[in-house]
């Protein structure tokens, strides 16, 4: 590969909102146009560059319209270089960026990164009131010389037969419904809440389940418990099943998002030693639906619902796993 090969930038533009399945395609296709890097993370070939906004632009445009954001641009980031991206470059989204002619646009990228290829998808839009579109993309960067390779749409098959197109949007709206394999099928991944454990009121170990409080800024799904795999600090992973909201059985008002783990032999967990009760991180793959929320007589009623539970949880972790050896 010549000096001017080696020099050559692919360039992306988006949100990257839960980097899906659609996100990996576009850094793949840039990383095969500027060829490979090695896995020590030297250059052998160009440079893969990623434009993120963050937030999202319609928290300028329409705040009251802007969606949930999936994920933090802190995750995002990771996952963007994990899928092959050299840099993330963070785009505040300012009026008078989202102000800009399709043609400004174009050519504040091209004067501020000198790509020589630029990849988007299908849905692309930019400029001033989204005029701009795939094909104007290309006219307005070939003046300048500049590539432009255009990446269909990438397809998932869920659990109702149905194919959907990947995207930021499917993705929320399959978490907001529940629907937690298959938003898993849309991003080609479990979908993941990261965060801290803190303090709750510890009622969990009173009734026998001992539960860990996750302060998490990623999209919770909607109400309901749920077959999870925690993902510890030193790397090591145990099954569980997170109960997701208002707690109604003790009248609970505060939506809270509570793991209960327990070890390969489904004996409950307890932090071994070296770990603090609390203010630790963990990673919880979301793997399944149990049960939607639902207020019991008691919560004698209640511990007796959570061993069912637990052992559906259970269940669902040792099937996924089964599937993945």
């Amino acid at each position: 590969m010549s000096a001017a090969e080696s020099n050559q930038i692919a360039l992306t533009i988006g949100n990257f909102d839960g980097v899906h399945s659609g996100h990996c395609a576009l850094v793949e296709r840039c990383r095969d146009a500027v060829g490979p890097s090695d896995q020590t993370g030297h250059q052998t070939g160009g440079k893969v560059v990623v434009l993120a906004f963050s937030p999202h632009p319609m928290m300028v445009l329409n705040p009251e319209q802007a969606p949930s954001s999936i994920e933090p641009i802190e995750v995002r980031i990771d996952r963007l270089i994990s899928a092959g991206a050299d840099e993330v470059v963070v785009l505040e989204p300012t009026p008078e960026l989202l102000a800009m002619s399709a043609q400004a646009f174009v050519d504040f990228v091209i004067d501020t990164y000198r790509p020589s290829v630029i990849v988007e998808g299908t849905d692309f839009r930019f400029g001033k009131r989204r005029h701009g579109t795939p094909t104007v993309l290309k006219e307005l960067a070939s003046v300048r010389g500049v590539e432009v390779q255009i990446v269909p749409a990438v397809e998932a098959a869920i659990t109702d037969q149905s194919i959907v197109k990947a995207s930021s949007t499917m993705t929320r709206w399959l978490l907001a419904h529940g629907r937690i394999r298959d938003a898993g099928f849309v991003l080609g991944r479990p979908h993941e809440l990261i965060g801290t454990v803190v303090q709750g009121d510890q009622l969990g170990r009173q009734i026998g389940f001992r539960t860990a409080n996750l302060k998490t800024e990623s999209m919770l799904p909607c109400d309901g418990v749920y077959g999870v795999v925690v993902v510890l600090p030193d790397g090591t992973e145990f099954g569980g099943a997170m109960n997701i909201g208002v707690r109604p059985t003790v009248e609970g008002t505060e939506r809270r998002a509570e793991v209960h783990v327990f070890d390969a032999e489904g004996s409950p967990w307890m932090p071994i030693d070296g770990f603090p009760e609390y203010g630790w991180d963990i990673t919880v793959k979301m793997i399944g639906w149990v049960r939607d929320q639902i207020k019991f007589a008691s919560v004698d009623v209640l511990s007796e619902q959570l061993g069912r539970d637990v052992e559906r949880a259970k269940n669902m972790v040792q099937a996924m796993m089964a599937e993945t050896v």
